[in-house]
């Protein structure tokens, strides 16, 4: 069952990828999902500790939220906050390019936009596997066998928070789960350059970030349901 219900979803994913992006079917929206982007404007976006969106650095190009290479706009954040939820957006990034999203975001913390950042790069600039696509970035790898599409092509993500557990998903696969506050978490964040970030690892209600790494990336189906808390 647990095959069948992951054949499922990939095959669902492929399926929008094909499809027409940035909609939601009227099962969809009565499941409470809604869309972070429209694929057409920036609407419920703003730049980190900004009230406006960047002037530069992110476009919206064909029903892409496009992530301009070599031009710096900053991060840009969701103007909501989340805490129970299942997100799932499609991403594609060129060779050597780095990017990323980032959940539990609070621009309150000391030492900018810190969160807890689902890693999006490509894996050959990555030596350290808790480094690579698909991470709990700097704290946690995802698993080795994780069904990854190369630089060029279109994944699709997602990651849920429910109560403390937390889960990565790639591609229609579960790749990585931990779960808040635990002492595997704690050893990690431990052992990673986060270890002074008071409460990190930690769970809080917080903005979703798409990083600004400098490197071109591209989004689309950027969609979210929240959850019952602690469900």
């Amino acid at each position: 069952m647990t095959k069948l219900l992951v054949t499922t979803f990939a095959m669902a994913c492929a399926m929008l990828a094909n499809g027409a992006p940035n909609e939601l079917t009227p099962q969809e929206i009565a499941e409470g999902w809604k869309l972070l982007f429209d694929g057409k404007t920036t609407a419920g976006w703003r730049g980190f500790t900004k009230e406006a969106f960047p002037d530069k650095g992110w476009i919206v190009e064909e029903g892409i939220l496009k992530k301009v290479g070599g031009v710096r706009g900053g991060d840009i954040i969701t103007k909501d906050t989340f805490g129970d939820f299942d997100f799932r957006w499609e991403w594609r990034i060129g060779p050597r390019a780095n990017n990323g999203i980032k959940y539990f975001i609070t621009e309150e913390r000391d030492g900018g936009a810190i969160g807890h950042e689902y890693q999006m790069v490509d894996d050959v600039l990555e030596k350290m596997d808790k480094n690579k696509t698909a991470s709990f970035y700097q704290v946690l790898p995802p698993r080795e066998d994780k069904p990854l599409k190369p630089p060029g092509e279109w994944n699709a993500s997602r990651v849920v928070v429910k109560g403390n557990h937390v889960e990565h998903w790639l591609n229609g696969a579960k790749v990585l789960e931990y779960e808040l506050g635990s002492e595997q978490v704690k050893a990690a964040v431990a052992n990673s350059k986060f270890k002074s970030v008071k409460g990190f690892g930690e769970k809080l209600k917080g903005h979703i970030l798409l990083t600004d790494h400098g490197s071109e990336a591209w989004f689309r189906n950027i969609r979210i349901r929240e959850l019952p808390a602690g469900s």
